[in-house]
């Protein structure tokens, strides 16, 4: 606590003492933070202080763990393949189907690092032609079958964009089809054909 006192006077007064000086020396600094916490939470807790966040917190960025962006993964995956396939003198051929499925249904509390150290290791001790859900350790990893029917996502997306748009409009059908730009018969097939409630 008594370091971040001194870092909270550093940023609002832009000066600095060395260490045995007596004069101040000023600066002009951007200060860049970055951190794995929950700062709110540590407030609450009061092991953080308010003032300090609020000091530094001028423009945050929250990026998402590697498990919210979904698509990321198996483009991450094939990268470090390739990578790590030119360094170790390798020629894995891709991932099986089992490892594929096994990478999205991963939970990735590791995020990035985790999924490299674990392709890295794969190329590594891989046996066959292809690195499979064993390679990556991830063989016990419960998954299922990825739908990939167009039909069904689109039904989900036109799901969600009604129900977003009957929740912005409380519930009123003519402003909702309004904003989702189609006429209101057509708002009211829509919704008999997905069993929507209104």
């Amino acid at each position: 606590m008594s370091l971040q006192a001194k870092l909270l006077r550093f940023l609002q007064e832009r000066v600095v003492e060395r260490i045995g000086g007596r004069d101040e020396i000023p600066v002009d600094v951007r200060v860049v933070c970055a951190t794995h916490q929950d700062l709110p939470d540590k407030i609450h807790n009061g092991t953080f202080r308010e003032d300090l966040y609020y000091r530094i917190s001028e423009i945050t960025i929250q990026i998402p763990t590697l498990k919210e962006r979904g698509g990321d993964i198996l483009l991450l995956a094939r990268m470090f393949l390739d990578r790590f396939n030119r360094e170790q003198g390798r020629n894995l051929r891709g991932f099986s189907k089992d490892a594929l499925t096994a990478m999205e249904a991963y939970s990735w509390q590791g995020n990035v690092r985790e999924l490299m150290n674990r392709v890295k290791r794969a190329v590594i001790m891989a046996e066959g032609k292809q690195v499979t859900a064993k390679d990556i350790e991830l063989d016990g990893v419960v998954t299922t079958e990825a739908d990939f029917s167009l039909r069904h996502m689109r039904e989900q997306a036109e799901r969600q964009a009604i129900l977003r748009a009957l929740s912005h409009s409380a519930g009123k059908v003519s402003t909702a089809a309004d904003m989702l730009g189609i006429s209101r018969p057509t708002m009211y097939d829509m919704i008999r054909k997905l069993n929507l409630k209104v």
